[in-house]
């Protein structure tokens, strides 16, 4: 035993990431402690358990389950609060109380819950894993039944059920495979975590943007349906923040959060905050379409290690559904860390800060579950994968974010000098890039990166030689960059309004923004440029919080640029 590491001597047959128990005998009763195999050495097992193993013993049985660490999938997932072994949480806390009760695991979905089930597929259909039996209403999505995932080949449809309730253990369809056996199949299927679900046609390349209604996301630093990126930061750079904003407005159907290790008090206030968040997709709760699986830094190092797979199998599964699904994992740090306390109980050789040497493969094999593909149906399907990194002192020269940085498509940077300055959100906009397809035109969007840069360029330099060394020419760029910053790169998130920017109004910000970041000021005097870009940032801004359908709107706008023209007109 080393903390929550034992090592097993077996007799027969297991696999590796298969699923035991260790029992412990207390006060007359037997406690099984849930186990997950993640070495073999001939006759001997090295197993992670997922409680604390005080008072475990040398000597004490282990028995093996025949199955791999594995997530219940069918319907009623929605609006669940799980741990990282897919115990619902709440429910949990009604058995147990205020202190969980190590040993204790609940079945992830409702046996008792009945749903309205529609039959699809008729008999002497021939099906493959994937492909939908029925449907049952879930909220405002349906819920496809499909053929079990774990089934291959073909299969005959022998019956269905008719048009009824059902609970998820019943029985609804009976497949007959090429040998002639049946195969009796519920709503309720397993599938094991740490493989990925493969049940499509095809593998498509991400090309949609996902939309998120922040601007310089969408505008210079996009994400697309089936992409993945990562938001590493330091603490209180706004990480927390900037994913429920994601969470709420990102053009997406469901929303998976893995809390993989987040401190207690970030996680509980995430709990509290997401049932009161309003889904303008539907106007009811953002609950309604969210999973969560909570794993706070205080919890066994091994259902943190196992919750991201959970979260992406959960993803995967609506997936398969034709949905689009956004799995936001924070922080994955945690889960690294976790990584690194497993492979050092484990006595492996250390790679680079202890973390284990096949650190970026592993990180690299959970953001390639991501992807939009095309379901043997024809309809399109996507997960799209957001990691927060939370290095050290804001360090991006780390381990687990240079890892992260190798596989991801888009690098949203959160700057500690932003976050002091109370520019919101914190994506540094130099060093943050994208692989994926913006809103705006490319060329577009790299000739005010160019100007931003420029003016940062200025800026370093004013702090040496002050304003009065620098040309007007140079100090009129330095104003641009900070018009860009103050108008479109910096959103209220408190305001109604400018919280969330569709992306037809962020073209048209753009639009007005690029013709003030263009065009030549014959300013002489450094005073007048200055008074002049303040009044153009506080007329945007004003703009900027402005309703579409408010009267004031275009007038706003044709304020704008009229002082631009006027501004410009003797160039």
């Amino acid at each position: 035993m080393n903390g929550n590491m034992i090592t097993v001597a077996f007799d027969g047959a297991v696999a590796q990431n298969e699923v035991g128990y260790a029992c412990l005998e207390q006060d007359g009763t037997t406690q099984r402690l849930m186990s997950e195999i993640v070495r073999i050495r001939g006759r001997l097992a090295d197993m992670q358990v997922f409680e604390d193993t005080r008072d475990l013993q040398i000597g004490d049985t282990v028995i093996f389950s025949g199955h791999l660490l594995s997530a219940e999938l069918g319907p009623g997932l929605l609006k669940q609060i799980y741990d990282g072994l897919q115990n619902p949480l709440p429910q949990l806390a009604a058995q147990c109380g205020f202190f969980l009760q190590r040993g204790t695991y609940l079945n992830a979905l409702d046996r008792q819950t009945a749903w309205a089930f529609t039959p699809a597929a008729r008999p002497g259909d021939r099906l493959t894993a994937g492909e939908t039996l029925g449907t049952v209403p879930e909220g405002i999505f349906k819920h496809r039944i499909m053929v079990p995932f774990t089934l291959r080949g073909v299969y005959t449809v022998k019956r269905v059920a008719p048009a009824a309730d059902y609970t998820v253990e019943q029985e609804i369809a009976v497949l007959t495979d090429a040998d002639g056996v049946d195969h009796s199949v519920t709503m309720l299927q397993r599938w094991p975590v740490k493989l990925p679900v493969t049940c499509f046609a095809e593998r498509l390349k991400p090309v949609d943007t996902m939309t998120t209604r922040v601007r310089p996301v969408d505008t210079f630093f996009p994400v697309a349906l089936g992409g993945t990126y990562c938001i590493p930061g330091p603490f209180g750079a706004g990480k927390t923040v900037l994913q429920q904003i994601t969470s709420r407005y990102a053009d997406v159907d469901i929303v998976v959060l893995a809390a993989c290790g987040e401190r207690a008090g970030e996680v509980v206030e995430t709990l509290r905050e997401f049932p009161e968040l309003h889904d303008p997709r539907t106007g009811k709760s953002l609950m309604d379409r969210t999973i969560i699986i909570c794993n706070t830094s205080s919890m066994p190092v091994a259902a943190r290690e196992a919750s991201v797979y959970t979260a992406v199998t959960l993803a995967s599964y609506y997936r398969q559904m034709g949905l689009n699904v956004l799995l936001l994992a924070d922080s994955t740090s945690r889960w690294a860390q976790a990584l690194r306390e497993l492979s050092g109980r484990l006595e492996e050789i250390p790679g680079e800060e202890a973390f284990p040497a096949y650190l970026e493969s592993l990180i690299a094999n959970f953001y390639e579950r991501a992807g939009r593909v095309r379901l043997k149906d024809g309809t399109t399907g996507s997960v799209t994968i957001g990691g927060t990194v939370s290095p050290a002192g804001g360090n991006f020269d780390e381990p687990v974010t240079q890892a992260t940085l190798k596989v991801v498509g888009a690098f949203h940077g959160l700057s500690r000098a932003r976050s002091d300055a109370r520019r919101f959100p914190a994506i540094d906009p130099l060093e943050s890039w994208s692989k994926y397809r913006s809103v705006i035109e490319k060329e577009r969007v790299e000739a005010l990166r160019a100007i931003l840069r420029q003016g940062s360029e200025v800026a370093q330099m004013m702090k040496v030689v002050g304003e009065e060394g620098t040309s007007i020419n140079d100090f009129v760029t330095y104003l641009k960059g900070e018009l860009l910053d103050a108008v479109y790169l910096q959103q209220n998130a408190f305001n109604e309004v400018d919280a969330a920017t569709p992306a037809d109004r962020q073209r048209e910000m753009f639009a007005v923004v690029e013709r003030a970041m263009l065009a030549d000021y014959p300013f002489a005097d450094k005073g007048v440029s200055r008074k002049f870009f303040q009044a153009v940032t506080q007329a945007f801004i004003d703009w900027n919080q402005t309703a579409a359908d408010a009267p004031d709107f275009a007038s706003r706008r044709e304020t704008i640029e009229r002082t631009i023209e006027e501004a410009s007109r003797h160039a």
